[in-house]
């Protein structure tokens, strides 16, 4: 059977919406907002009706309307932990993201919308392996300080989509593989999936494991606690520092790894040397991983946009190659990975978890 999906993606400053006829693409579009539109709200749920509107009016476009809509689906947003999988989206789902119980992000309105707009249809709206998903054993929660524990927050969505077609492709379950999955974009992160779970991933967003092109990454924790008390600095300033002006941002002055690929090739050391040290700490948390496993890892998959630069991808290969091949899927097609999650409820393949 073919499904009708409408898939919501909400950034900070655009609406990401495509239409799926089962698994083909039928029509995908980015909708930009301007800043000076969106400064009106406080918060983001106020939102939500001015990003309703333009959505719909996208489907008029394409000579749609909700009512041709058979299943809804939102990107996940900031909810408690949960396992990964394909949520279907309920009023306390959409209550807590509403009231941003556990976290303020765009994305809170992927749920929102597509639960808002399946409701007078009297159809479904689901999520799939939101940022939130923890899959943690115990121990990969312990940090040296009392009170302080590392927490799961990171690509799931790519990443267990990514993980899945790599099964597909080899022939193998999911299930039963042992996978490292590194996603790097402009936060990287870098996730062990033993037997379907993710058990230890670094904190893409608070600042744990390599720099990335915007996050400033691990840092010894006394200078980074000086730099605070030393510039009197707030904790909205230090969240900043540390994730969307670290990094190659703070290094180099640009996240972009195209522009960096073009000034190494003019010739310039810094771009290749900070890049290349990138790439080093990329490697020792695939390492750390690796070896947390005893070395028995089915395959190293790396993903995500700077998966297209070449030169990263060259000196991970240098570092890597030697021990395990590596495997490269270069993208983030969220928009399709939302659509599959779906399908797999849809068709039975798996069953959809409540919130």
């Amino acid at each position: 059977m073919s499904y009708k999906m409408l898939v919501i993606n909400p950034g900070s400053t655009s609406t990401k919406v495509a239409i799926f006829d089962g698994y083909r693409l039928v029509k995908e579009k980015t909708l930009r907002h301007d800043a000076k539109e969106l400064d009106k709200y406080f918060k983001i749920y106020p939102q939500k009706d001015f990003r309703k509107q333009i959505i719909i009016d996208f489907l008029k476009d394409n000579e749609m309307s909700l009512e041709d809509v058979d299943v809804f689906v939102g990107r996940g947003g900031m909810l408690r932990p949960l396992q990964g999988g394909t949520y279907l989206v309920n009023e306390s789902m959409v209550q807590d993201l509403a009231e941003e119980k556990f976290g303020s992000h765009a994305s809170n309105l992927g749920a929102i919308l597509a639960y808002e707009m399946a409701q007078p249809q009297k159809k479904k709206a689901f999520i799939v392996d939101p940022v939130c998903v923890d899959e943690f054993e115990d121990i990969s929660r312990v940090t040296g300080i009392k009170g302080i524990i590392r927490k799961s927050l990171f690509h799931a969505l790519n990443q267990k989509a990514i993980a899945k077609r790599y099964a597909s492709d080899v022939g193998r379950d999911y299930n039963d593989l042992n996978l490292i999955i590194a996603h790097l974009g402009g936060g990287i992160s870098v996730g062990l999936h033993r037997k379907g779970r993710v058990i230890d991933v670094n904190n893409a967003l608070d600042g744990d494991g390599p720099f990335s092109p915007e996050r400033a990454g691990s840092i010894p924790a006394v200078a980074i606690a000086e730099l605070c008390i030393k510039n009197n600095h707030t904790l909205d300033e230090m969240k900043k520092i540390i994730a969307g002006k670290g990094g190659l941002v703070s290094l180099l002055g640009t996240s972009s790894g195209l522009e960096i690929s073009n000034r190494i090739k003019e010739g310039d050391q810094d771009a290749k040397f900070f890049l290349q040290a990138m790439a080093y700490q990329i490697t020792k948390q695939i390492g750390g991983l690796y070896f947390a496993l005893g070395g028995n890892v089915d395959a190293i998959v790396i993903t995500g946009g700077l998966a297209y630069n070449n030169d990263l991808v060259s000196m991970l290969k240098n570092y890597m190659d030697p021990v395990m091949k590596l495997s490269i899927y270069p993208g983030e097609d969220e928009m399709k990975s939302l659509a599959e999650g779906t399908i797999r409820v849809l068709e039975g393949i798996e069953e959809a978890k409540v919130y």
